[in-house]
């Protein structure tokens, strides 16, 4: 059982990141990851959306969808439950931390539509999980999410004060930092825990 949960974390956070490897939740990774304290808040709001997500949701899947036989509402379903997560997420920070409410801005409500937190819910799905190899899975997805988003902050802070071509100014330079990043993340593919 040990040995499955560390090989569902490790996947999680290096051989699968859903960034780097599934390219899922790519617009607030490429939104929010100007400045690191602004990453950091966006990817701890992200891990506990994961974690809770795949929590709610595999309880939905088990104890309503599959009894009565709707597994086609998985998705409708899903979406319904990240959306109630992310409205006390948005809520939470609105009331105790209002200076990182206002730096997320229009990305925290994004986090509804986030693929990534969409997708956790889903591969536990797929994948068989059992509970707790669900919110394991959540939660270290949401910390692969986070080291990503963290790892790209620092690298687009410190390409403020590069010297590179006028034409890659902005955006293009956060594209190929990505993809340099990704490419290192391509280094653990087919890493195996026995």
């Amino acid at each position: 059982m040990l040995t499955n949960i560390l090989s569902i974390s490790l996947g999680a956070i290096l051989i699968e990141n859903f960034i780097f490897s599934q390219f899922l939740g790519i617009c607030p990774f490429m939104g929010v990851s100007k400045k690191m304290d602004t990453a950091m808040g966006m990817g701890l709001a992200v891990t506990f959306v994961m974690g809770v997500a795949s929590m709610f949701t595999w309880l939905v899947n088990e104890f309503l969808l599959i009894p009565f036989e709707i597994e086609y509402m998985q998705t409708v379903a899903y979406i319904l439950v990240i959306a109630a997560l992310v409205q006390f997420v948005e809520m939470f920070l609105k009331k105790s931390i209002p200076s990182l409410y206002q730096a997320l801005g229009i990305y925290l409500p994004l986090i509804t539509t986030n693929c990534a937190v969409l997708g956790v819910a889903v591969l536990n799905t797929q994948n068989g999980y059992n509970f707790i190899e669900s919110v394991v899975y959540g939660v270290t997805g949401g910390l692969g999410f986070t080291l990503a988003i963290l790892l790209f902050a620092s690298v687009r802070e410190r390409t403020e004060f590069a010297e590179y071509p006028k034409p890659f100014e902005g955006f293009p330079i956060a594209l190929v930092s990505a993809g340099l990043i990704a490419l290192a993340f391509m280094g653990f593919t087919g890493l195996k825990i026995w």
